[in-house]
C-alpha cells in the first residue's frame, strides 16, 4: 500500500484567502464623513469661523466673569474694603492674574483689624441700605437697636461720615416693624433656652 502525503499549504496561500475574504466584506465605496462631499467644505468653513470668532470672545467673557468674582463676593458680604478688592482685581488683569488669589482671599477674610480701628466690619453701603429699610419701617425692634448700636460704636471711634451721622439722627425717629420682634429674638435665643427661663 502506497502512502500519499499532502504537501503543506504555504503561508502565502492563507494570506491570499484572507485578503480575498476581506475585500468581499468591505463596501464598494467609503466616506470619511457623514456629510456629502459638497457640504463638507461649507461645514469646515463654518466651524473655522466659529472657532476663530466666538471661542476667543467666550473665553474673554468667562475670564472676566471669574476675574471680578472676588469683587462681587466682597460686595455681597458688605466687606468694608470692597473698593480696594475691586482695585486689586483690576491690577491683577495687568499682572496676568497673579494677584487674583489675593483678592479672592481678601474678599472672604473677616476684617478684624478694621473693626478694631473703625468699630464696624461692614461697608457704608450696608448702613445706607439698612437705614432706608429702617425709615420704611421694615426692620424689627432688635434689628433697629442693633443698627443704632453699631452706628454709636462707630461714632465713638470717630469714623462716622456726615451722611452716617445724619442717618443716626434719623434712626431716633424710626419705628420698628410690627410683629417681627418676637420672631427675631426666638432665632437668636440659644437652643433649649426658653424665654424668661434665665
Amino acid at each position: 500500500m502506497e502512502r500519499r502525503t499532502v504537501p503543506p499549504a504555504s503561508p502565502r496561500a492563507g494570506l491570499g484567502i484572507a485578503v480575498l475574504l476581506t475585500l468581499a466584506i468591505l463596501p464598494a465605496t467609503a466616506h470619511a464623513s457623514f456629510l456629502p462631499p459638497e457640504l463638507m467644505d461649507k461645514a469646515a468653513m463654518g466651524l473655522a469661523w466659529f472657532v476663530i470668532v466666538f471661542v476667543p470672545i467666550g473665553a474673554i467673557v468667562l475670564f472676566w466673569m471669574v476675574h471680578v468674582l472676588p469683587e462681587k463676593i466682597a460686595h455681597k458680604r458688605h466687606h468694608p474694603q470692597t473698593d480696594a478688592i475691586k482695585t486689586l482685581c483690576l491690577l491683577s488683569l495687568v499682572f496676568g492674574g497673579l494677584l487674583w488669589p489675593l483678592a479672592w482671599l481678601w474678599a472672604y477674610v473677616k476684617p478684624v483689624a478694621y473693626r478694631a480701628a473703625y468699630g464696624t466690619e461692614k461697608h457704608d453701603e450696608y448702613f445706607r441700605h439698612m437705614g432706608e429699610k429702617a425709615m420704611a419701617g421694615e426692620l424689627d425692634q432688635f434689628e433697629l437697636d442693633h443698627l443704632r448700636e453699631e452706628l454709636d460704636v462707630m461714632g465713638d471711634k470717630g469714623s462716622l461720615s456726615a451722611e452716617l451721622k445724619n442717618l443716626r439722627r434719623n434712626l431716633d425717629t424710626a419705628r420698628p416693624a410690627l410683629g417681627g420682634t418676637a420672631a427675631a429674638q426666638a432665632t437668636l435665643a440659644p437652643a433649649g433656652v426658653k424665654e424668661g427661663s434665665v
